[in-house]
């Protein structure tokens, strides 16, 4: 059953490269949808994801074995009354947003977590919550659908450095 009266809540990770923590299993528990923004790096992972919600993912620039031949570069879902773009790499956008319709993009790659809002768009990139790289943060979004109203928010799941 959906939660309707607080709004759809899109959980929203990427770059797991083949890591699914519990924390961001966690995390999930109870979304409505979950969007992967690639560089999945195991078909496991999906099926875990899948199990807890309706799934949406797209393939990363890492994803590159047989079993991501079934992921699309982009996809394009209807959350309430928005549509959401995905797509791994944000620097090879291939829409013009707006014009289409377009009131969310999830982005990856690059695993610095942001939300930003330019031109009634709004961006967001969860960041990523598997392999540690660099000191970039372990992080996981979400966003809250409501009407035509929508919120995003990026929560850091493991604060400390190991």
């Amino acid at each position: 059953m959906m939660n309707t009266d607080n709004g759809l809540r899109v959980g929203l990770v990427s770059d797991t490269h083949g890591l699914l923590r519990p924390e961001a299993r966690a995390f999930l528990i109870g979304c409505d949808y979950i969007v992967h923004g690639g560089d999945v790096g195991d078909p496991k992972i999906l099926e875990d994801l899948a199990a807890m919600a309706p799934l949406i993912a797209v393939r990363g620039n890492n994803d590159s074995a047989p079993w991501a031949a079934r992921l699309r570069q982009t996809e394009l879902m209807r959350v309430g009354n928005i549509f959401v773009y995905v797509i791994h790499d944000l620097g090879q956008l291939d829409i013009d947003p707006r014009a289409a319709g377009v009131r969310v993009v999830v982005s990856g790659h690059s695993h610095k977590p942001s939300v930003e809002e330019r031109d009634g768009i709004l961006y967001v990139n969860p960041g990523s919550c598997g392999p540690r790289r660099f000191k970039l943060p372990i992080s996981i979004g979400e966003i809250v659908v409501s009407g035509s109203a929508v919120n995003a928010r990026i929560v850091n799941l493991i604060t400390r450095v190991h």
